[in-house]
């Protein structure tokens, strides 16, 4: 299945999308695409609910929010592509590297996104995004795909001045409000036939700056599940976003570039579908 939730900012729906395209509103089946739905089984009782249940179709412009509720939290991976490691001078980790980007970052695949007050380095990162689909903590590597509900597309936006000059953590130059716009799917893990071998692309302004594959990630996904759920409980909806191929605004030589208000950015990963953000001023 391929899970969509549509409606106003805060005011979210449940839905679906059809493998023509088309979407359905699935409202009656009760809930929404939560722990508690995660948890209990949901994507088995939203199936068994289908056979029978009483949907209703969308206007193809309908807004679309992130396919899940707000998690419990949105744990990322950094350095986590070889080639970003390169451009960005690092060496590649030895353990994966784990910050957090706040859940109130958390919008629409289409919704605008919004320059932060006092930033001047806004940069883009095409990610594949987990979302958990059960519990997991201390979770053996061979039972790490089965705590996996499925996948997104995410787009970790960073303001690197915050990020990198500003001293503390990294969460503070990734957690500004429309710094997670998710989706537009929540593609169940039968969906994906190989999440090793995604193609992954991102453009600025119609430019082409990012084309890589999830076959070129230093610890995959299975290997992320486990680690992260050794420091925490992972909950079911919680997010991992999974690193980002070269191609930064950061890592543009011989002059790094960042977004500016006006700019379009445009992105997609095989099977998870596309999304577009245009940049706007401060608020």
């Amino acid at each position: 299945m391929k899970l969509i939730r549509f409606g106003p900012p805060g005011q979210e729906r449940p839905g679906i999308q059809l493998p023509d395209g088309s979407r359905r509103d699935v409202s009656k089946f009760g809930g929404d695409y939560d722990e508690a739905f995660f948890g209990g089984d949901g994507l088995a009782r939203l199936a068994d609910w289908l056979e029978r249940g009483d949907t209703h179709p969308l206007a193809a412009d309908v807004r679309l929010g992130p396919p899940v509720a707000r998690p419990s939290k949105i744990v990322c991976i950094g350095l986590n592509f070889r080639d970003h490691a390169a451009e960005t001078g690092a060496e590649l980790p030895k353990e994966p590297v784990i910050f957090f980007k706040a859940t109130t970052a958390l919008c629409g695949p289409n919704d605008a996104l919004v320059i932060p007050r006092g930033a001047t380095k806004v940069d883009w990162e095409v990610e594949l995004a987990v979302v958990i689909g059960k519990r997991a903590r201390y979770v053996d590597l061979a039972d790490a795909e089965a705590h996996v509900a499925g996948y997104a597309l995410h787009n970790d936006y960073s303001e690197r001045s915050f990020q990198l000059e500003r001293g503390g953590q990294w969460s503070k130059g990734k957690s500004s409000d429309t710094f997670a716009p998710l989706g537009p799917v929540l593609a169940t893990r039968d969906e994906l036939a190989d999440p090793k071998a995604l193609g992954m692309w991102l453009k600025v302004n119609g430019v082409a700056r990012q084309k890589g594959t999830t076959a070129n990630m230093v610890f995959d996904v299975p290997t992320l599940v486990s680690y992260v759920s050794q420091f925490m409980t992972l909950l079911p909806g919680d997010v991992i976003s999974t690193g980002t191929p070269a191609g930064v605004g950061m890592g543009i030589k011989p002059e790094p570039v960042y977004l500016k208000a006006g700019d379009v950015v445009e992105l997609g990963i095989d099977g998870l579908g596309s999304s577009r953000q245009e940049v706007v001023p401060p608020v």
